[in-house]
């Protein structure tokens, strides 16, 4: 078979690597996805804890870095343009070495006096920044790896997106109260943090310079008529039956957990008097963003197995109570107050856990509602509902703590779930959807 049906074959072109570099997936899918994940962990983790180490009010930091999320509720308004402009080798690394530069941006504005507004500009522009990278980096993959090399490796690319959450949230987390019991300057420890971060990222940037594979199929440029093309797919998406329930289904079923997720670590930080657990920055870096992230990882591939041996219809409802149910510890741990960091680290273990079995539930149902000729363009689309989910409950739910305290609020957030369950009950399922045969 010639070179040329060989590619046809495989709707995937891949030619040279970079500059003689091996040309094996395991080069740079790693690096890829880790670098994916760390900005998000840093638009929208590490800045709550950061801005609460500085002592913001949990109002503010709920509502402003929930705006955070828009860039992600967009993404796709601004999608074809990747595809436009330039190549997708060539996006990856120039936004890389963008959010470098504005990680060092984010450690220069802390010591101002604005620093709050400042670095929150800057946090802006690296989630618009970032948004664009996963553009970029997801259509890369499926230009650079044949079909079956796509199959092969979406493991590997979501556990090393899982790594960079777990060295975000928990082993920068540890850092940054490490160095700040050690030099007494939140502030500097907080300077050092997004330093390091911004020099790894130039540092990558420059490997996937040399690294990247040079798809044949990564191309500048559209064939055909942009606008029309852009209108049909969001047409199409639109006129879906049982579109209004798709719709719900993607903005309220994580309604409970976008509320619950941005007052996580206040309560866990907050002192005694004021309702919170009293931990240090150093162990909520060890219980929630480690314990608890490596039992949202392994609840996400347990859903993921019992759903390929049951199918999506009869795992729904199971996976939707796993996912709420374990909401209780955070209920639990507001009224006792327990003083172990084991008990605090085994109750979130649990409540993450059910997290990451409820969410593949929604995942499923996203790739259910993308089926269809468009179907990465109206996962997209799918993604940006879920960004904007979590984005406006997120944004009140501060405010909200601030009036009700930490205990009615942890009830609030269980009488949430009712318009999840709701959505959940309206949604169609087809038998044996997602069921391995």
């Amino acid at each position: 078979m010639s070179e040329h049906a060989k590619l046809a074959a495989g709707h995937r072109a891949v030619s040279e690597p970079g500059q003689g570099f091996s040309n094996s997936p395991w080069a740079w899918i790693p690096t890829l996805y880790l670098l994916q994940g760390l900005p998000y962990v840093v638009v929208m983790t590490l800045s709550v804890v950061m801005y609460k180490n500085l002592g913001l009010s949990n109002t503010d930091i709920a509502l402003y870095t929930s705006w955070l999320y828009l860039p992600w509720v967009i993404k796709p308004l601004w999608s074809p343009l990747v595809e436009l402009l330039g190549t997708k080798r060539r996006w990856i690394w120039t936004l890389q070495f963008v959010v470098g530069a504005l990680l060092a941006g984010v450690a220069l504005t802390l010591p101002m006096d604005h620093f709050f507004q400042m670095s929150l500009a800057v946090l802006w522009l690296m989630a618009f920044a970032s948004a664009s990278h996963d553009i970029a980096a997801d259509g890369f993959y499926m230009l650079a790896l044949p079909t079956h090399q796509q199959a092969a490796f979406v493991g590997i690319r979501s556990t090393f997106y899982r790594v960079a959450n777990i060295a975000g949230q928990g082993g920068l987390v540890y850092l940054a109260g490490e160095l700040s019991e050690r030099h007494g300057s939140t502030v500097l420890a907080w300077q050092i943090v997004m330093a390091v971060l911004a020099l790894a990222f130039v540092l990558v940037a420059l490997y996937h310079l040399w690294a990247l594979p040079r798809p044949s199929s990564d191309r500048a440029g559209l064939r055909g008529d942009l606008l029309g093309d852009f209108w049909t797919v969001f047409k199409a998406y639109f006129a879906k039956p049982g579109i209004l329930v798709i719709l719900a289904y993607l903005l309220l079923y994580r309604f409970p957990e976008a509320q619950l997720l941005k007052l996580a670590t206040p309560f866990l930080l907050d002192p005694l008097d004021q309702g919170g657990l009293g931990l240090s920055t150093k162990q909520v870096g060890i219980a929630y963003g480690t314990v608890g992230l490596i039992a949202l990882t392994l609840g996400g591939i347990c859903g993921g197995l019992l759903i390929a041996r049951f199918g999506l219809k009869r795992c729904l409802w199971p996976l939707i109570l796993a996912m709420h149910l374990p909401n209780l510890v955070f209920l639990a741990m507001a009224l006792t107050h327990p003083g172990s960091l084991w008990i605090i680290s085994g109750a979130l273990a649990v409540e993450q856990f059910g997290y990451g079995l409820g969410f593949t539930a929604y995942l499923m149902v996203m790739i259910l509602v993308a089926d269809g000729p468009h179907k990465t363009a109206h996962y997209a689309i799918c993604t940006g509902f879920m960004a904007l989910g979590m984005m406006l409950p997120g944004m009140w739910s501060g405010w909200l703590q601030d009036q009700l305290g930490y205990v009615n609020f942890f009830g609030w957030v269980l009488v949430a779930t009712i318009p999840s369950f709701i959505v959940t009950a309206l949604i169609k399922v087809p038998e044996g959807f997602g069921k391995k045969t």
